[in-house]
């Protein structure tokens, strides 16, 4: 028998006591342009136990002392395993996630076996990425997890539950779980709570859903794609994370006798499983923000640039896509004519890859709400806010053979990721 695509899991968490406001931190790729937010993390954290302590801040990779930030990480995870983690669940962890007059965000923590997940394109995967993954981000990821001894996920899987099967029914019995945390996370992250599910009843009530959702059949009828391979999972956040955990797993399994590679803790990878028709579950765009580059110049060369491929651009609220371009002397509305990427993503990505090899000297980075855009539009960045991301569109556009480009979408805004709080072991 075929087993569930989310599989019960043995979850660590810190003692009962421990301060699960300074363990709990923000997943590690966000604030790449502003560290003050990872220097204000560190003031707050100290030397307290703290998932701080076993990750590698984006903001960081280029620093001259990676090998030794590693070093330290990895014996941070050590040292937790044996001292700190010393809460144990063996099944699933149903999380409740909320924010002032937001409904909670609902999810079910399990692992899934990464054979059944593939980044490369084109794969027919029980588990799929959503977005392009760029496996030169996957390296300096890599080199943290040789020798780990532990995984703390900040990767959001969706399911497109819209018989509401898997996660929510367990918002109606709460009351018969164990309570594991309830905690406020640091720095505007809301507030958290998590139950354990072990019971061999509720397990296999999961394994029953997942089963209804991962049917071939029922694929080929939703998404109106007869002949395309089935999947049932696509990634929502954290891909190169679940890439880095591919790729770990490709590369040790060579070293393994079949018998151990078969059930070996690093063939699986801890994730939250959220439901993308969840009313709580906002799909918003992750801008662009150009640094070194001058706003008029830009501003040619993307004329330049939808003429070339067949468009024009126009004032602001004509036309297919629409874009607003930040700068410190103002804002100006843009749209596109007969744009060349079928979403806006798409097509501004593919001009600033232009762009970029005639202007060496620009940088792109890629982030997460309009505030943050418009601070670093004001320092002298090149803003650029895209238009509203349709969530309907993100498992059909996946169905139907494609991913999207990169960090096209993000599940809520930045404090609204994934703090890393439960971990498991994927060392023997």
């Amino acid at each position: 028998m075929q087993k569930p695509v989310l599989q019960p899991a043995d979850i660590l968490l810190p003692a009962k006591g421990e301060n699960l406001g300074l363990w709990a931190v923000l997943a590690c790729d966000q604030f790449t342009s502003q560290p003050e937010y990872w220097q204000q993390v560190e003031e707050l954290v100290g030397t307290a136990p703290s998932t701080l302590h076993i990750i590698y801040p984006e903001v960081y990779l280029e620093e001259e002392n990676g090998a030794a930030r590693i070093a330290k990480i990895q014996a941070s995870m050590r040292q937790y395993r044996q001292q700190v983690l010393t809460q144990k669940v063996q099944g699933y962890v149903y999380v409740e996630r909320t924010f002032p007059g937001l409904p909670p965000r609902q999810g079910l923590v399990g692992c899934v076996d990464l054979e059944d997940y593939s980044y490369t394109p084109g794969a027919a995967s029980r588990i799929r990425p959503s977005e392009n993954t760029l496996v030169e981000r996957i390296p300096p990821r890599l080199a943290v997890r040789r020798g780990a001894a532990l995984e703390s996920p900040h990767i959001l899987m969706l399911a497109d539950d819209t018989e509401k099967a898997i996660i929510e029914p367990f918002a109606h019995k709460k009351d018969e779980l164990e309570l594991l945390y309830s905690q406020d996370l640091i720095l505007d992250g809301g507030h958290v709570q998590g139950w354990a599910i072990t019971s061999p009843q509720d397990i296999a009530q999961i394994a029953a859903a997942l089963a209804t959702l991962d049917n071939p059949e029922r694929f080929a009828e939703k998404y109106d794609a007869q002949g395309q391979p089935h999947f049932a999972l696509a990634v929502g956040d954290g891909n190169h994370s679940l890439a880095t955990a591919k790729a770990y797993w490709e590369e040790l399994k060579q070293t393994l006798p079949a018998a151990e590679a078969e059930d070996h803790p690093a063939r699986y990878c801890l994730v939250e499983l959220e439901n993308v028709q969840s009313p709580a579950i906002e799909i918003e765009p992750i801008h662009r923000v150009v640094f070194g580059a001058d706003p008029a110049c830009m501003l040619r060369g993307a004329a330049l640039f939808a003429g070339a491929t067949g468009g024009a651009l126009l004032p602001a609220g004509q036309d297919q896509q629409q874009f607003v371009a930040l700068h410190k002397n103002g804002q100006q509305g843009i749209g596109v004519s007969n744009p060349h990427g079928a979403i806006a993503a798409a097509t501004l990505d593919a001009f600033l890859q232009g762009y970029a090899v005639d202007h060496p000297e620009i940088v792109v980075d890629y982030v997460h709400g309009e505030d943050a855009v418009r601070e670093l539009a004001q320092k002298g960045a090149v803003g650029i806010l895209l238009p509203p991301f349709q969530k309907s569109d993100l498992f059909k556009g996946v169905a139907l053979g494609g991913v999207l480009p990169k960090k096209t979408f993000s599940m809520g805004h930045a404090n609204q990721k994934r703090y890393y709080l439960e971990c498991r072991a994927i060392e023997r």
